[in-house]
């Protein structure tokens, strides 16, 4: 069986090193192309001494009319608007491509431009732009050209929230507050002074408060999941650890209900999808229970003194949150089993 071609554009980044590791992992599949700027010339080994299997594979600069040929389906790895005229050129070349920047996750391009305080000059692809939460919308990734690949921190809450919403569970959607804790990976590999090893260990901070520029993102999702309009209070703090995000989810009830209710109606909302786990009553997740799986593990409890439903989830930002939902949307896009080259579970201590 000839094998699927496929590039990293962004390998040098963390994101785009994980989807080098998964990918490698898929028996269907050949890296073909992985480029970066800062490496170009280097073998991408070099830059990623663990990934010890790509010594024959050369980053390349960027040049996408220069690549196209070399493969068949494209991750984007880019930062957020870099990522606008790469897509559209490589879909008009008949190319597939999902992109993990931010540039086709907002269906409103004026939404965007607020948040990124960047013009969106591919509008036309917006529309058909698929937004690549499996669990969601499964049906529309088998089919699509485009798939916008969810924010870590987003995909932790909709995760937590969309049963709650679809079974009416939430009254006053305005009181839903979101309070989020990702590692330090999720900021990046470029070198900034307020992530330094001295600057984050031993310390946790509050950051992006009432502007992060995941909260339209989560509240357009989250509104379509309601079918109606919802807004949050998200919160994200930084964690001084390497990967992993922790949410918890404080919504206000709109009946009285029992935890074995709620864990019943999340127990069938997720039954049979392989990558999230609702635990036992009683049971909280831990971020370390899916370092470096595809996994989301949820929590619940439910307090009958202030009539709130409280929601714990946690993800990997770097697999679930990042490549390895990308890998996922992949598969369904080509059809193979779901969770070829991202079943494994997590990795600890």
């Amino acid at each position: 069986m000839k094998k699927l071609r496929v590039a990293v554009f962004g390998g040098s980044g963390y994101a785009g090193g994980e989807l080098l590791r998964l990918l490698h992992l898929h028996p269907h599949v050949e890296v073909t192309v992985a480029t970066s700027e800062k490496s170009a010339g280097m073998p991408v080994s070099s830059v990623w001494p663990h990934l010890t299997a790509y010594s024959e594979l050369v980053f390349d600069p960027m040049n996408t009319a220069a690549l196209a040929a070399r493969a068949d389906v494209f991750f984007l790895a880019l930062p957020h608007k870099a990522a606008q005229d790469t897509a559209a050129e490589l879909i008009g070349l008949g190319k597939r491509v999902i992109d993990l920047s931010a540039d086709f996750r907002l269906r409103n391009p004026d939404t965007y431009e607020s948040w990124y305080q960047t013009p969106h000059t591919k509008r036309d692809l917006l529309a058909e732009a698929v937004y690549g939460l499996p669990e969601r919308y499964r049906s529309r990734i088998r089919a699509a050209r485009l798939i916008a690949n969810p924010g870590c921190y987003p995909t932790s809450a909709i995760l937590g929230l969309m049963p709650a919403l679809e079974a009416g569970l939430v009254s006053h959607p305005e009181g839903i507050v979101i309070d989020s804790k990702s590692g330090v990976s999720g900021a990046g590999r470029s070198l900034q002074q307020g992530f330094l090893f001295s600057e984050v260990n031993d310390g946790f901070k509050a950051y992006g408060l009432a502007v992060h520029r995941h909260t339209p993102e989560i509240e357009q999702e989250l509104s379509a999941i309601a079918e109606s309009e919802i807004v949050v209070e998200f919160a994200p703090h930084l964690v001084p650890m390497d990967r992993g995000i922790l949410t918890t989810i404080y919504a206000p009830l709109a009946k009285a209900v029992t935890l074995d209710d709620v864990h019943e109606i999340y127990s069938k909302r997720y039954a049979g999808e392989p990558f999230v786990t609702v635990l036992p009553t009683g049971q909280y997740p831990v971020t370390k229970n899916v370092r470096g799986s595809n996994h989301c593990h949820i929590g619940l409890q439910v307090n009958k003194r202030t009539g709130r439903l409280i929601i714990v989830s946690v993800i990997d930002n770097l697999v679930k949150g990042a490549a390895g939902q990308a890998v996922h949307n992949m598969n369904i896009m080509m059809g193979f089993d779901e969770t070829t080259a991202i079943a494994g579970m997590g990795v600890f201590p």
